[in-house]
């Protein structure tokens, strides 16, 4: 079994080679992204491995089917960047559900509090032998309310971490989960009241029709004035320009992200000495009380052979057996995951 690797970086490797060679995969690295000018390099293979910004659209797709590729493992839980409706019947789409839920809800937790602690301005000063303790003044954590929108695994974690520093939770989920609510210190609300009553706003929902652009110009006007913004999910859940409209009127008091929604071009690349052309990034980061991690919250050992263990077996179960229980279907106007053992 042969399996293109898009986007490959040396991170990956070492999990990919191992669960390959146990399960008879070989893996074919190109540090290039997959795109229509790329897809060609997947020829001969029996199907291409990407990434959260590798571009899997419909010309791309029919490509692969003209090739013979009938695989396209995603090595992430999202699936945003692949046209869904075209695949059906022609390839077969695998992703990864669940890898570590833990790796992306305590990376938030720690932009969090080296925001409101100010620790990041703090290595840097100390650095300079400058112990000085002007404008470090943060804020605690107990008692304040935080706002989660998505109630996924990763946001039940990133839950109960707040819970562990003594906060208040207001949830937003389409499908809430059964059980997590308890009526005081937990809440399922609606958008309007988590915007008006959270101190601290976090997205770990999937990039729908229904969630672009969850945080615009519009939702930040309901919030709190101060609130702090958290995006570890994905980009385009924020509406970069409001953002940055809210920093600069005072009304985001700070903001952490580890996603963005221009970052295809951007993340996963070196660009010091570069001058960078995206105004709105480079805005966004000059700001004293905005962090940004180059989609970095999922980069763990554990998570890493997670990942790597879950795409092999996919392909492996695919190629055997003609069917796997993380292949994406698509049923009406969403994809899920396949729960009758084959998608098409």
């Amino acid at each position: 079994m042969k399996i293109a690797f898009f986007d490959a970086k040396p991170y990956d490797k070492p999990s990919f080679d191992a669960f390959g060679a146990k399960s008879g995969v070989q893996y074919k690295y190109f540090e290039t992204k997959l795109t229509e000018d790329t897809v060609e390099l997947a020829h001969d293979c029996d199907g291409v491995c990407v990434f959260v910004n590798d571009t899997v659209n419909a010309a791309v797709i029919d490509k692969l089917t003209e090739m013979g590729v009938s695989i396209v493992a995603l090595r992430c839980a999202g699936f945003n960047n692949v046209d869904v409706k075209h695949a059906y019947g022609k390839v077969h789409v695998l992703r990864v559900p669940a890898y570590s839920p833990y790796a992306v809800a305590e990376h938030t937790m720690a932009l969090l509090l080296t925001s409101i602690r100010r620790i990041h301005k703090a290595y840097i000063r100390t650095r300079d032998f400058n112990f000085s303790l002007t404008n470090m003044t943060g804020f605690d954590l107990h008692g304040k309310t935080v706002g989660v929108i998505g109630t996924g695994k990763i946001g039940r974690v990133f839950i109960d971490i707040c819970r562990g520093f003594g906060m208040k939770v207001l949830a937003y989920d389409k499908f809430p989960a059964q059980g997590l609510a308890d009526g005081e210190n937990i809440r399922y609300v609606e958008l309007d009241e988590l915007f008006a009553n959270s101190d601290v706003i976090s997205l770990h929902c999937p990039l729908t029709e229904e969630t672009y652009h969850v945080i615009n110009e519009q939702s930040l006007e309901k919030c709190k004035k101060g609130v702090v913004i958290l995006n570890t999910s994905r980009g385009a859940l924020v509406d970069a320009e409001a953002l940055l409209s809210g920093i600069k009127s005072r009304k985001v008091g700070a903001a952490c992200l580890d996603v963005y929604e221009e970052e295809s071009d951007l993340f996963f690349e070196d660009f010091s000495g570069h001058i960078l052309e995206d105004d709105v990034l480079a805005r966004l980061i000059s700001m004293p009380n905005v962090i940004v991690t180059s989609h970095q919250a999922f980069l763990t050992e554990e998570a890493l052979s997670n990942i790597a263990e879950t795409t092999t077996q996919n392909i492996k179960q695919m190629i055997e057996n003609g069917q796997c229980p993380n292949e994406l279907c698509f049923r009406g106007d969403s994809a899920q995951d396949c729960k009758s053992g084959k998608c098409f």
